[in-house]
C-alpha cells in the first residue's frame, strides 16, 4: 500500500477502531496516538479527544471524551467550547530558572537551610 494524497490518508485514519489501531491485515497493526503540541486555529472544531497548545475557532469547539489546551477562544461573540465527559482542563506552563552559583554563594545558602 502506498499512500501519495491526504484523502488517502484520511480514509485509511477513518479506518481506526476506537483503540486507535487500523488492521491492515492480520500480521499488521497499527496503533497510534495523535497528541501534537501545536496551536489549532479552525472554523469549528468536533473531535473524540484535542490535546493541544493554544485552541482559536470560529464559533464552537466540542470534544466527547477529552480537552486540554493552554488556552482556547472563540471568535465569534456567542462562541462555545465544551468538553462532553469530563472538565477542560488547562495546562500550565512550568518556567524553568536557572542560577549559577559560585561555590561560596552555595555554601551560603546550604547555612541558611
Amino acid at each position: 500500500m502506498k499512500i501519495t494524497t491526504q484523502k488517502e490518508l484520511d480514509d485509511l485514519i477513518a479506518t481506526a477502531n476506537e483503540s486507535n489501531t487500523i488492521v491492515l491485515n492480520e500480521d499488521l497493526k497499527i496503533t497510534f496516538d495523535c497528541t501534537i503540541p501545536c496551536n489549532i486555529d479552525a472554523y469549528n472544531i468536533t473531535a473524540g479527544n484535542i490535546k493541544a497548545d493554544n485552541i482559536e475557532y470560529y464559533a464552537f469547539c466540542i470534544a466527547y471524551h477529552s480537552l486540554e489546551c493552554k488556552s482556547i477562544s472563540g471568535i465569534r461573540e456567542n462562541s462555545i467550547h465544551k468538553c462532553l465527559d469530563q472538565e477542560i482542563k488547562t495546562i500550565k506552563e512550568e518556567k524553568k530558572v536557572t542560577i549559577e552559583l559560585t561555590e561560596s554563594q552555595l555554601d551560603k545558602i546550604k547555612h541558611l537551610i
